[in-house]
């Protein structure tokens, strides 16, 4: 009777810690998420979340310092790992794996309506590669002194523009991989470059606090911003190539904001969004079916993603991903998705939703 009584007890014990095991899968797929969101009569109002959360294999074993969209279902990111990874963000499945940087990756730019990217890395060099083709580089680019950390493709596949901490810009022939045009200008440490959409013109960032549009038939500076007070970390242009944004480092809300820029006429201060407290280090025009009026997304170090309406520069809603560290690089993954990279939880599939207002919901991460 005894040696029954134990075996009961065993059982029991054992059935005890199955279940406890299996509740705490159940509780690993429910994302509980504080967030606060502007109301119509203009009120903040904080809600809690708790959704349907999914944690796909992860693309990188480190940091991830960079994501761009090659389509509606693939990305590519790179990070601390030396890897280049494109990955399908609605099946959760890596697609493929590039290797040939001796360094961390700091840049990657899409090739317009292809299969084709570039990445830039810490170890100078900037590499093409083809999605469809070898997971060796189609071409390596050699010319930069130190890291490289601007790339922009032109509208017609045919130009690429780099930038370095070296002070330089230059401009390469994408067919034969030859470099076509240098410019240097004293303290002009690029953070990032942006091809406007049309027109043979390229926006770059600097740690000078500046920010440039350059003309490239000859690689000259058209036009020169006026400077902030911190360190331009990034730029995006608009669809229509009329607007442009630039955003800052900052530390306790000192700096940190996102500065909207008139880019065809007045060329002048339009818009700041403000309310970060850490650097903001990306920020993306989203796309106009997303909400009645024109809306754009930042990211910051302060580990949350601001939604603001690009008009008045109210913030729309604040998305904190706590236990990610800084999140370093935002992209618009399809009409109502953003890929937000991130320092200590890989990469982040955010949704857009309009169940009570214009919300945004973390419902994935690889």
């Amino acid at each position: 009777m005894l040696l029954l009584r134990c075996l009961w007890k065993g059982t029991l014990q054992k059935l005890s810690c199955q279940f406890c095991a299996l509740m705490g899968k159940l509780q690993s797929k429910l994302k509980h998420s504080a967030y606060k969101c502007s109301r119509p009569d203009g009120i903040i109002e904080e809600r809690i979340q708790t959704k349907t959360f999914q944690e796909y294999s992860p693309a990188h074993v480190d940091s991830v310092f960079v994501i761009a969209a090659l389509n509606s279902e693939l990305c590519v990111s790179g990070g601390k790992d030396k890897t280049v990874v494109a990955y399908n963000w609605k099946t959760g499945i890596v697609v493929k794996k590039f290797k040939g940087h001796e360094r961390e990756i700091t840049k990657l730019a899409c090739v317009p309506k292809s299969s084709q990217f570039f990445s830039a890395s810490r170890d100078r060099t900037v590499m093409m590669w083809d999605l469809h083709g070898s997971s060796q580089p189609r071409q390596q680019l050699v010319g930069h002194d130190m890291v490289v950390t601007g790339l922009a493709v032109s509208p017609d596949s045919s130009q690429l523009c780099t930038g370095s901490r070296d002070n330089t810009l230059l401009l390469w022939d994408v067919g034969t991989g030859q470099c076509v045009e240098k410019a240097c200008v004293s303290r002009n440490l690029v953070t990032h470059l942006c091809w406007v959409p049309r027109e043979p013109y390229v926006l770059q960032t600097s740690e000078d606090k500046t920010m440039r549009l350059w003309d490239i038939r000859g690689l000259q500076v058209a036009h020169m911003f006026p400077p902030k007070q911190h360190i331009q970390t990034y730029c995006e242009v608009s669809m229509d190539g009329h607007k442009c944004i630039s955003c800052s480092n900052g530390f306790g809300g000192e700096g940190c904001e996102a500065t909207l820029w008139d880019l065809r006429q007045t060329r002048n201060r339009i818009c700041e969004y403000k309310g970060h407290f850490q650097t903001v280090a990306s920020c993306v025009f989203l796309p106009k079916t997303l909400a009645l009026m024109p809306v754009i997304a930042t990211s910051s170090h302060d580990s949350k993603v601001k939604i603001w309406n690009q008009d008045t520069g109210a913030c729309l809603f604040t998305l904190s991903l706590d236990g990610s560290g800084p999140l370093t690089s935002l992209a618009v993954g399809d009409a109502d998705s953003l890929l937000c990279a991130s320092f200590n939880r890989g990469i982040h599939l955010l949704k857009v939703g309009h169940s009570k207002g214009l919300e945004l919901q973390e419902v994935a991460t690889f």
